[in-house]
Parts: structure tokens; C-alpha cells; sequence
């Protein structure tokens, strides 16, 4: 049985809901100027936006947009203070229902978590299985297809007004990434399927969390119907473990046709079965059945970051509490590989 959305969309613009999404949408960010300027009249603000959704007035303000490099070229698209309030108003509302939904080994974004214990579960499954199928997918934010979005978020949300305001943050984002598309033609598809309403904005926190309702069915495809105890997906990044190369050849097929019902397609070229005692290039990791090494281009890219910072810091442009809240991070992230010889040079050349 499917489990609904408990709450209605009068749920969503309480107070108290309100107050906590501005506080999740503020943390770690109170010194930057968007969410500094909106506290400076947080009442105020809260009461418009509540008194917006309550209406149904309320519309979405335009993106901010950069690039990104590390680890790989990416287009960022930041919305503005007062929509990533909504944004979180409104995954505190739905996403429970969703969450439950979940498979175990589905790592990213999710409370409890993240980068750390997925490592933790790629070695582990590596200890026990010979080889392992690794793929991503291409284009996986801007392939993203609304009608099919929309269609599994009504699964299980029956509110009008909910799926209202989902429908105005999904168009909100149309177009953002239009440049970073490839069309791809599925089967059955016409001239009209250039027109498809797709892509969610790199940087939404309601894109995190709809990735991983877009990709929940096929989780449990691979689980349940292909039979593959030993799956992980973070992001679009996904591992198939097991002992014999036939069946991840199989596996390999079969999901490749499961994802063009989702319009989605995957890199086929490095989609390939390995051993696990090669190593698993794995979130910016070598990740072998007893021992871990950080990716050398991760090294180098921190690096030539902290130059950066150091520099500005020379120049005045910097605190010496960004510099150590950057190496901490940083620190404790390479920790869980074997680096430190790599974590002692970087305190060496960090010395003020």
C-alpha cells in the first residue's frame, strides 16, 4: 500500500512550519547577505510568505546561476532566500511519506546517511564480491522529466494545493539547464518530444529530494525484480555487486532499459563489469576490498582551493575562522581514506 502525505497544504504555511524551514534554509548561511538581509525583518517576512501561500499568490523569484568545476563542470542554480524557505516548508510536509518509501542503501541527501556510509557499504561489498557493474547516468538533473515527476509525487500526494505549488516550483525551473541537454529520442517518441518540460535546478533542495523519488522505483527494480542484494545509488551514481560477470552482464542490459521508461540513459562506455579488487573510483574515493585511497585530482583541487584562500587571506580578504572551518571539513572528509601523508603536508603548508 502506498503511504500518503499525511498533512494538508494548510499544514504547510503554519507558523511554526514556516519558522523551522527558515531556520533549516539559514544554517550555516546567517552571514550571507540574502539570508542576513531577510532575518533583519524575519517576522515580517514570514507573515508575507505565509499570507502568499495561504492565497496562493505566491510565485517563485528567479534563479541565480554559476559554474562550478570540481569535480566536474557543473551548472549551479540558486533560488532566492525566501523560495529555499518554501522549498523547505515544503519537504518537511512530504517528505516523510516518501521517506519510508526508500530503500536502505540509497545514500545521498538523506538524514543519517550521506558520503561516509556509502564508502562504508562499497567496501563492505566489495570484501565479499568478485566484481561490481558502476554507472551513472547522463544528464541526470537536466533529463529529469516533469510529467513523470509530477506523476509519482501524485502517488502518494492527493492535495490539490500541494500539487499546485510543486507544479509552479518545477516550472520555476524550465529552461535553467536547457543548455547543459542533450536531446535523447526514446523509443516511441515524435518531434514533439523536444518540447518535454524537464530539468530541476542543480542547488534546490527540493531537486535533492525529487531525484530520489524519480529514481525510488527503479531502486526497487534492482532489488526485487533483477534480484540484486548489493545495490547502492548515491545521486545518480549507482553500484551493482556479484560473483559471476554473466549476471552484472544481464543486470547491465536490463536496467538500461528500465531507465529509458524514466527517459534517463547512462554513460554505456564506463559502464563496465570490474573487479573489486581493482579498486571503485566511488565519490571521490578508490574504494578497495580492505584499504582506501583518496582520488589524486581531489588532493590537488583542495589544494590549489586553499592556495586561493590563503592569498585572500594575505590580502585581508579572508578570516583566519574560514581557513580552519575549510581544513577541518576538508580534514575530516580525506580521514576515511588512507592520507596521512597527504593530511600532514596540507597542515605544513597551512601554517600561519
Amino acid at each position: 500500500m502506498v503511504t500518503q502525505v499525511s498533512g494538508s497544504y494548510a499544514d504547510l504555511y503554519t507558523w511554526d512550519n514556516l519558522y523551522t524551514a527558515y531556520r533549516k534554509a539559514a544554517r550555516g548561511k546567517r552571514s550571507r547577505p540574502a539570508a542576513a538581509g531577510f532575518e533583519y525583518h524575519l517576522e515580517e517576512n514570514l507573515f508575507t510568505l505565509q499570507a502568499e501561500l495561504a492565497a496562493e499568490s505566491y510565485r517563485p523569484g528567479p534563479y541565480t546561476s554559476f559554474t562550478v568545476h570540481e569535480p566536474k563542470r557543473r551548472l549551479i542554480s540558486a533560488a532566492t532566500f525566501r523560495d529555499r524557505v518554501v522549498h523547505h516548508a515544503l519537504c518537511n510536509l512530504i517528505e516523510p511519506a516518501f521517506e519510508r518509501s526508500f530503500i536502505e542503501h540509497t545514500y545521498a541527501n538523506r538524514v543519517g546517511k550521506g558520503t561516509h556510509r556509502a564508502l562504508n557499504t562499497c567496501q563492505r561489498w566489495a570484501q565479499h564480491y568478485r566484481y561490481v557493474l558502476q554507472c551513472d547516468i547522463k544528464q541526470f538533473f537536466p533529463s529529469i522529466d516533469h510529467t513523470i515527476l509530477q506523476r509519482i509525487l501524485n502517488r502518494r500526494i492527493q492535495d490539490g494545493a500541494i500539487r499546485r505549488l510543486i507544479k509552479q516550483i518545477l516550472e520555476s525551473g524550465v529552461g535553467v539547464l536547457s543548455e547543459e541537454y542533450e536531446l535523447v529520442y526514446f523509443p516511441g517518441d515524435n518531434l514533439l518530444a523536444a518540447t518535454h518540460p524537464r530539468g530541476l535546478p542543480i542547488g534546490n533542495l527540493t531537486s535533492q529530494f525529487w531525484a530520489n523519488c524519480y529514481l525510488n522505483e527503479f531502486d526497487h527494480f534492482v532489488n526485487r525484480e533483477l534480484g540484486c542484494a548489493a545495490y547502492q545509488r548515491y545521486v545518480d551514481d549507482f553500484l551493482l555487486f556479484a560473483d559471476d560477470k554473466a549476471t552484472l552482464h544481464a543486470w547491465r542490459a536490463a536496467l538500461i532499459d528500465r531507465l529509458a521508461r524514466l527517459r534517463l540513459t547512462i554513460h554505456e562506455g564506463k559502464a563496465q563489469v570490474s573487479p573489486t579488487t581493482q579498486g571503485i573510483p566511488f565519490l571521490g574515493f578508490v574504494v578497495y576490498p580492505h584499504h582506501r585511497q583518496l582520488r589524486g585530482r581531489k588532493g590537488l583541487a583542495y589544494r590549489r582551493r586553499l592556495r586561493h584562500l590563503l592569498a585572500d587571506y594575505s590580502a585581508g580578504k579572508a578570516k583566519r575562522d574560514e581557513i580552519d572551518h575549510s581544513v577541518r571539513g576538508w580534514l575530516n572528509h580525506v580521514r576515511y581514506a588512507d592520507s596521512w601523508g597527504l593530511r600532514r603536508t596540507l597542515l605544513q603548508e597551512v601554517r600561519l
